[in-house]
């Protein structure tokens, strides 16, 4: 659970109340935060969890959650008639209707997070069969034709897999290189101080690597693994064996031996998903030094699966031509478990708000990596499963995983309605505390030669003049504010508790003053909403054929999702800018002629103007 970008999500997941932050606290068996050799914006907490531990978490979550019915099933089909004539769509889904039986579940919303099993198929070697995951049968054949036939929804072919499961037993672990977890473990909600497996219980992960008998292996078999002859896109940044010793033929590539639970026999191979036949799965991993004399227990397989392009929804992640209908996780086109939190929260609390009538809720890119996340996929779709990447985010220095409860949290009581009140009153607290500390800070001004006499391992240049606030010198890598609170404890030793966060606001402060024009303008564009209705191919603007095209197939939801559309120019939007613009002004103005418009619209038309 986690790493870089993940991590966030599970941090922002955790601050709307979301589940698997707590769970991963509670189920995790080896802590550590990746990437610490750069600044903490882009730091991914990441845990390795006990299965069985987190099944029982998220069980009894669920099962004691009031007003909450739990019916396990297999999905037939969706229930689908015709559409609410004022709101937009073709179709309006009203429920489900379970397979083997007539039973029929009504319902105001419906959220499908179908991960790898619509339509899914196995592959090890050259057989394949029904399935999204071994041991489970697929999805209902209904349920993909009720999607492509009934509701028109244009979808595509994924790949996955999975590496074997390895008897830890018949592991040489002393020729690995041992990476014990953190020695004061970061737990990832916000509700936890601590993680419930103590620093001294954690079990260690194990790194390997590749040899080249690894790479003989997997060319000798490629003529005994359908999966990887097929044409369907795999995931880029956790690709199977075969796909990195193709692409990257002649290095090694690392392999981490990670324990699947405290009472399991396992371990988990990860950078060895395969698909070969399981004979030469046995022979590819004893080319590695641990594994010379390694048993699988199960082999590792692939999976194929159906999934919808996720231009066709809206940033609630509602089907834009389907009333009632939401989509989230692996159906959206992303990879595994925290884009699929991130996706199964918001579409369900957005389902919620339709059950009951009230209006969608939103996230902007600006404040949230799940923003980002999903102005990714409805605005430019996908190609190959989307991962979350620190990367993708314009303001990473803003959205960082230590301060996701002040992003999110109070967004989430006051406009979403989806976090408790204990919840909201504990992150009331925090930022109060924190607005406090900050005030202190910078209350409390030295000139550099004082700071150099209280704090003699401060690195200040003597040359510099005038006076420095204590929010200053802790931009100082050398300085921490424990070190502070110790030389002025009266002004900060009761904010000791914050002293990382603080530490890490004080370093990003200008940066992130320096970022809030640029949000401030992408919010404004975020805010001028394009009408459902609109009819790009009639549009009295200046767009060249291309772009209409583009417009009327993805029909972004805001000027800000049509500015992020590839092949959409800056003169596209301009001109897009100034006609919505011109017809909010004409629609204010209620009180001119029903001519007059016309006539102003058409010479709007005429005179579009083009950014120089």
């Amino acid at each position: 659970m986690g790493g870089v970008g993940k991590g966030h999500l599970v941090r922002e997941v955790d601050a709307l109340d979301g589940l698997c932050g707590r769970a991963a606290d509670w189920a995790g068996i080896h802590f550590s935060v990746l990437n610490r050799r750069k600044g903490p914006a882009v730091w991914g907490p990441r845990a390795q969890l006990d299965r069985q531990r987190y099944r029982e978490f998220i069980q009894s979550e669920l099962l004691s959650t009031p007003r909450l019915t739990v019916v396990e099933g297999s999905v037939e089909e969706l229930l689908v008639e015709e559409p609410d004539p004022e709101r937009p769509g073709r179709h309006r889904v009203t429920g489900i209707r379970l397979a083997n039986s007539d039973r029929q579940i009504s319902a105001g919303a419906v959220v499908l997070t179908t991960g790898t099993f619509l339509s899914g198929s196995l592959f090890v070697g050259q057989t394949s069969s029904p399935g999204g995951r071994i041991g489970d049968a697929p999805s209902s054949a209904g349920l993909s034709h009720t999607l492509r036939d009934r509701l028109g929804l244009r979808t595509g072919r994924l790949r996955t897999g999975t590496p074997p499961r390895i008897v830890k037993e018949s592991v040489d672990l002393s020729l690995a290189q041992l990476h014990p977890g953190d020695s004061r473990p970061s737990p990832f909600s916000f509700l936890n101080t601590h993680t419930r497996c103590k620093p001294e219980e954690q079990l260690p992960c194990y790194l390997t690597l590749t040899t080249p008998g690894v790479e003989r292996v997997v060319r000798e078999s490629l003529h005994l693994n359908c999966h990887i002859q097929q044409d369907t896109k795999g995931p880029r940044y956790c690709p199977s064996i075969e796909s990195r010793v193709l692409r990257f033929p002649g290095r090694q590539h690392q392999v981490w031996l990670e324990p699947e639970g405290v009472t399991s026999d396992l371990l988990y191979p990860q950078g060895l998903s395969m698909t070969m036949p399981p004979e030469i799965q046995l022979r590819l991993i004893r080319e590695i030094p641990p594994l010379r004399r390694a048993e699988i227990r199960t082999p590792g397989y692939g999976v194929q699966y159906d999934f919808v392009c996720p231009t066709q929804l809206s940033p609630a992640l509602q089907v834009k031509s389907t009333q009632g209908l939401f989509l989230a996780g692996q159906i959206n086109g992303t990879t595994g478990y925290e884009e699929a939190a991130a996706q199964g929260l918001w579409a369900g609390i957005n389902a919620g708000r339709s059950a009951l009538s009230m209006p969608v809720a939103a996230l902007s890119r600006t404040e949230s990596y799940i923003g980002v996340l999903i102005d990714d996929l409805v605005s430019r779709g996908v190609t190959e499963p989307y991962r979350m990447f620190t990367s993708r985010a314009e303001f990473r220095t803003s959205l960082r995983p230590d301060n996701a409860d002040l992003r999110l949290t109070l967004k989430g009581f006051e406009e979403v309605g989806c976090v408790s009140s204990l919840r909201y009153k504990e992150a009331i607290r925090v930022r109060d505390a924190i607005q406090e500390a900050i005030a202190a800070l910078q209350s409390v001004s030295l000139s550099s030669a004082n700071w150099k006499k209280k704090l003699p391992a401060c690195n200040i240049s003597d040359g510099r003049s005038g006076c420095l606030t204590a929010m200053d010198v802790l931009l100082y890598s050398d300085i921490s504010f424990d070190m502070l609170a110790s030389v002025f404890p009266e002004c900060f030793s009761s904010y000791s508790e914050f002293s990382q966060r603080l530490k890490i606001e004080a370093v990003y402060r200008p940066h992130c003053d320096k970022q809030r024009k640029e949000i401030e303008r992408i919010q404004r564009e975020e805010s001028m909403a394009l009408p459902d209705d609109i009819d790009y191919w009639s549009l009295p603007a200046s767009l060249s054929q291309e772009a209409r095209e583009i417009l009327d197939r993805v029909r972004p939801s805001t000027l800000g999702a049509a500015t992020r559309l590839e092949g959409i120019t800056p003169a596209a939007v301009v001109n897009l800018f100034n006609y919505v613009n011109f017809k909010e002004k004409n629609d204010a103005r209620t009180q001119k002629p029903n001519e007059k418009l016309e006539r102003e619209e058409d010479l709007f038309a005429r005179n579009a103007p083009l950014p120089h």
